[in-house]
């Protein structure tokens, strides 16, 4: 069962995230989160890396690139016991990541904001997020992927229970819910596309 050493945080929801991130630091993992996350966290003396400082790369863009780089999604999506994979991490310098904690704010709930236009609606729509999601459901033989917080509570008491591992069956059942919450992120913004459609003419 492969250990959990390197964590990747970005919470929009961050119930329980302090007391989840001391059981991976009690594990030794290496954690490395996104702005609003990383101040939570360090706001309770847990140890983070900033990821500008992961990945050597300053968010751009007003916060549209965070994540969208090659030294995450490879450390997501990299087979662990492939000889090329290992190679090319080894020659670009490329670092696995064992997890990713992520949640969005909920579509939904975005669209209840008063006076909310259409163009900030767009502009806050979680696009390096739910690709983490994606990237690490997909992988998920190497990779265990946390979307809700009421998972906590399971993944610390296998984590004690496997000396800092998370089982295969309990990563499959992640990664289903995974994907599930992106295809439900993705139908809601589709659905409010469509209703922003201006009328055939």
């Amino acid at each position: 069962m492969p250990q959990i050493k390197r964590a990747m945080i970005s919470c929009h929801d961050k119930t329980g995230i302090v007391e989840f991130a001391r059981v991976l630091r009690d594990f030794d993992v290496e954690l490395i989160a996104t702005t609003g996350t990383r101040k939570v966290l360090l706001e309770a003396d847990i140890e983070v890396m900033s990821i500008e400082d992961f990945t050597g790369v300053p968010e751009m863009m007003n916060g549209r690139v965070k994540t969208l780089l090659p030294k995450v999604h490879a450390g997501l999506l990299g087979i662990r016991d492939s000889k090329l994979h290992v190679e090319q991490m080894q020659a670009y310098d490329l670092q696995w990541i064992d997890m990713v904690v992520v949640n969005q704010q909920p579509f939904g709930e975005l669209l209840t904001k008063p006076g909310i236009t259409p163009e900030e609606v767009y502009e806050q729509i979680d696009i390096g997020g739910t690709a983490m999601m994606r990237s690490a459901a997909k992988n998920f033989r190497y990779v265990t992927v946390v979307v809700k917080p009421e998972r906590y509570s399971t993944i610390m008491h296998e984590l004690r229970a496997h000396e800092g591992g998370v089982s295969f069956a309990t990563r499959n059942r992640l990664a289903h819910e995974a994907f599930r919450t992106t295809a439900a992120y993705d139908q809601a913004i589709a659905d409010y596309f469509k209703r922003q459609e201006p009328p055939e003419e």
